[in-house]
């Protein structure tokens, strides 16, 4: 299983990243991960947009499905699709939502995706087993657990500390999980992780690994690593563009 991060600023892009994106690969099967604000043209340096198998978005906040948009647009008007509808899973709601999004008048997407709503449980998206979780978000948001031949990846989409998240993460050789909340008082609760809660997270988990991202452009990234690596060592803070082979 290969992991490239295709977008990791959080909340909004940032100046070196876009919002979050990730592209899992597996013999041939490509998967995105959320498409967030920005994320589409990042996608197109590291992947012809018709060579991608299915996405699923973890929620249907801005900074993690917007750039659907021009993906819409891409695949109505470009004149490059090869294949049928686009699996795209989602929760339930996603198809009006995200037909808002686009234009306001639309009919819907159906021209475009093959919507495939989701809830806690488990599912196989290609050669994934798949497992989500309902996160700890204002809105209903999912991790997720990507398995395949024996290795395993689990992102956290956006969540607060949760119990949840933990028990789906046991075990996982990585742990990529947002880490968008500085540390200090006055932090908006059940909304988002500190530095130091994915590091307990990863260790109360038995995660291998842990990938810090979705740290906002006004956070100090480097703050929030050191935060992390003080409970977890294995942390890493990862950048647009990087690859990561699990």
């Amino acid at each position: 299983m290969k992991l490239t991060i295709v977008g990791c600023s959080g909340s909004s892009p940032g100046p070196t990243s876009p919002a979050s994106c990730y592209l899992v690969e597996h013999e041939g099967f490509r998967l995105v991960l959320d498409l967030g604000n920005g994320a589409f043209g990042a996608l197109q340096a590291l992947a012809d947009p018709d060579s991608v198998d299915a996405v699923f978005l973890s929620h249907l906040h801005a900074d993690h499905c917007l750039d659907i948009a021009p993906l819409v647009v891409w695949r109505r008007y470009s004149g490059r699709v090869s294949r049928g509808l686009l699996p795209l899973y989602a929760p339930v709601g996603a198809e009006r939502r995200l037909a808002m999004a686009y234009d306001a008048e639309a009919d819907g997407l159906t021209d475009v995706f093959d919507f495939v709503p989701v809830g806690p449980g488990t599912f196989d998206i290609g050669p994934f087993a798949a497992e989500i979780v309902r996160t700890v978000h204002p809105i209903e948001c999912y991790a997720i657990r990507l398995t395949v031949d024996g290795r395993s990846m689990v992102y956290t989409g956006d969540t607060g500390p949760s119990e949840a998240v933990i028990a789906l993460a046991r075990g996982t050789d990585v742990l990529l999980a947002e880490a968008a909340h500085p540390p200090g008082p006055g932090l908006p609760p059940n909304l988002h992780l500190t530095g130091r809660e994915a590091g307990e997270h990863a260790s109360a988990a038995g995660a291998k690994r842990l990938l810090l991202t979705h740290v906002p452009p006004w956070v100090d990234a480097i703050g929030q690593l050191l935060s992390a690596s003080a409970v977890f060592p294995e942390t890493e803070l990862v950048r647009q563009g990087a690859t990561y082979e699990i």
